[in-house]
């Protein structure tokens, strides 16, 4: 399935549009937690996906039950663009366990690169809902290497990707090689550049969330 935040209009237009807006976009505070608001309400778009059990609470006149979230949640995220959207998800999800990829592009003198994962701290998998953020997914190569290398640490029940901008062609990536994973994007744009850029898009969300690298 594929979910897209801006079919309907919300309060997520604001914080998209902010993300997206040159001028605005310079306010690296305010475009982390741009980010970080995506993440919470995708976060919340997923727990309707998430199995329930009735849990009684006693209050300090009686008592009652509350349907709540029975499933083991690991929140993964790539480094380091993915933090702010992951640290969003982790305050809903404040209960996950967690995965930090740290992948990077690496450049070819053709104009082509290859996506190359460096590191991966990561719990047992086995039967857990993996929501993994990552807040572009252009052509969704850094999405598919990230889950064919955790696929060693055991089976989720169920997958989701989440992503704040996704290119009409990463998503029909990802539906391709991984169909029965989740897609929960907070916009996506049909063009994607000769180099994999995302038109309109909102330009390099890691050098906008924390400098640009060397």
């Amino acid at each position: 399935m594929v979910f897209n935040l801006s079919e309907k209009d919300t309060i997520a237009n604001r914080f998209i549009a902010e993300l997206r807006d040159l001028d605005i976009q310079q306010d690296r505070m305010r475009f982390r937690r741009n980010l970080e608001r995506i993440g919470e309400i995708l976060a919340y778009e997923i727990s309707q996906k998430l199995h329930y059990e009735p849990v009684l609470v006693e209050t300090p006149l009686g008592s009652i039950t509350i349907p709540l979230p029975a499933d083991k949640i690991v929140l993964a995220t790539i480094l380091r663009a993915g933090l702010p959207m992951h640290q969003g998800m982790l305050h809903y999800f404040d209960q996950a366990d967690n995965v930090f990829i740290a992948a990077f592009r690496k450049h070819h003198k053709d104009g082509t690169f290859d996506i190359q994962l460096d590191y991966i701290s990561t719990p047992n998998l086995e039967d857990c809902i993996l929501i993994i953020s990552d807040p572009m997914l252009a052509t969704g190569a850094s999405v598919d290497l990230a889950l064919k290398a955790l696929e060693r640490y055991g089976k989720p029940k169920n997958v989701h990707i989440a992503t704040v901008i996704a290119s009409t062609a990463g998503v029909e990536a990802i539906k391709r090689r991984w169909p029965k994973a989740g897609i929960w994007a907070g916009a996506i744009d049909e063009e994607l550049t000769a180099k994999s850029y995302i038109v309109p898009g909102l330009g390099d969300a890691g050098d906008l969330a924390f400098g640009e690298k060397i």
